[in-house]
């Protein structure tokens, strides 16, 4: 891809997501959504395989619907209540329709069909963008407008995503779909706990990115995106390999990883709302993700290929891994002992 429009897209993206971080009223926060859609199709495209066309068709057609929802939401409230911004909010058709808008940006149940297609459709760098950076904004959106909301429809969404993500995970052997279905399984734990803290969501958040980001980059640096070429990619760089099963454990939310973190958090939270079976049914659904996790580890780390073919074996290279990598990884295992710092916060 040419580098002029490489640094078009990323400086858009980063402009697109501002713009709607930023703004108080509906028009400028769908503007930036829509600059955020048209910038990610030439990176889902670069690629002019047919399969990433495809992907980046379906990505413009599914994030037009859904922005059309979202602005036709704003222009109802606006007719109602005479109010165009974000936190005023209040009607209940406009909040109905918000929340499907925003499910469909995100790729929640019953809106999720689109994500693990377009994911499985373009590079893992551009699948890390989607995956983390441009779901920020559309969580933004329901952040802001979260007292208004309808918890009962948002707890339903949470745990038919946590329960789908968890599922339909299990029988996968494609690298990136297994990432697109934990991505809508945390999904479910992000909007579960939406109305009581919305804090929490973005605590959740932030951490899933922390955990997903150095997974992508290193199936990105070992060049692994299926299961089977994971068995063998271990003689590569056996280091990185061996840290790739902390992640995925941290990823499941295994103390003590970084990833248990949010889940306590949540699960404590929930308990005090006095939803004990709602935190009950979503602790054990993520156990579903815990197994396909295992399942890449034990494919990553512990398994070898069965020598019966003249299999040829890769070449460990000498190439030291990237400091952002490095750096990610790190984060993505031993931040657990800062939580007490994150209760200690306002």
């Amino acid at each position: 891809m040419n580098p002029q429009a490489k640094l078009l897209s990323i400086t858009s993206l980063l402009l697109g997501s501002t713009i709607t971080i930023t703004s108080n009223h509906w028009v400028m926060a769908w503007t930036g959504l829509e600059i955020n859609t048209l910038a990610i199709l030439p990176l889902i495209s670069k690629s002019h395989h047919p399969r990433a066309i495809e992907a980046a068709t379906k990505y413009f057609l599914v994030q037009a619907a859904a922005s059309a929802l979202l602005l036709f939401s704003s222009m109802t409230n606006a007719w109602y209540i005479g109010q165009w911004d974000i936190t005023q909010l209040t009607h209940p058709t406009s909040c109905l329709l918000l929340t499907a808008a925003i499910s469909i940006k995100l790729g929640m149940v019953p809106f999720h069909f689109w994500f693990p297609e377009i994911l499985q459709g373009t590079s893992l760098t551009t699948g890390l963008l989607l995956a983390t950076a441009l779901k920020f904004p559309p969580i933004t959106l329901l952040l802001l407008t979260s007292p208004s909301l309808n918890p009962t429809l948002l707890t339903t969404m949470a745990v038919a995503s946590a329960a789908l993500g968890g599922w339909a995970g299990l029988n996968q052997t494609q690298t990136r779909k297994i990432l697109a279905f934990s991505s809508i399984s945390h999904l479910g734990w992000m909007a579960i706990i939406l109305v009581y803290n919305p804090k929490l969501t973005l605590i959740t958040f932030y951490l899933y990115c922390l955990m997903t980001i150095p997974i992508f980059l290193t199936l990105d640096t070992i060049k692994t995106l299926k299961l089977t070429t994971m068995s063998t990619a271990w003689t590569k760089i056996p280091s990185l390999t061996a840290t790739l099963m902390l992640m995925l454990l941290s990823l499941a939310g295994l103390p003590p990883l970084t990833g248990f973190l949010p889940k306590w958090l949540i699960i404590q939270e929930l308990t005090k709302q006095e939803m004990t079976p709602t935190a009950t049914i979503i602790a054990l659904l993520s156990l579903l993700g815990l197994f396909f996790y295992l399942r890449l580890a034990y494919c990553a780390t512990i398994t070898l290929p069965p020598n019966s073919i003249n299999h040829m074996k890769q070449w460990q290279t000498n190439k030291s891994t990237k400091m952002l990598t490095t750096t990610f990884i790190t984060l993505s295992i031993m931040l657990l002992p800062l939580s007490p710092m994150i209760f200690a916060a306002p």
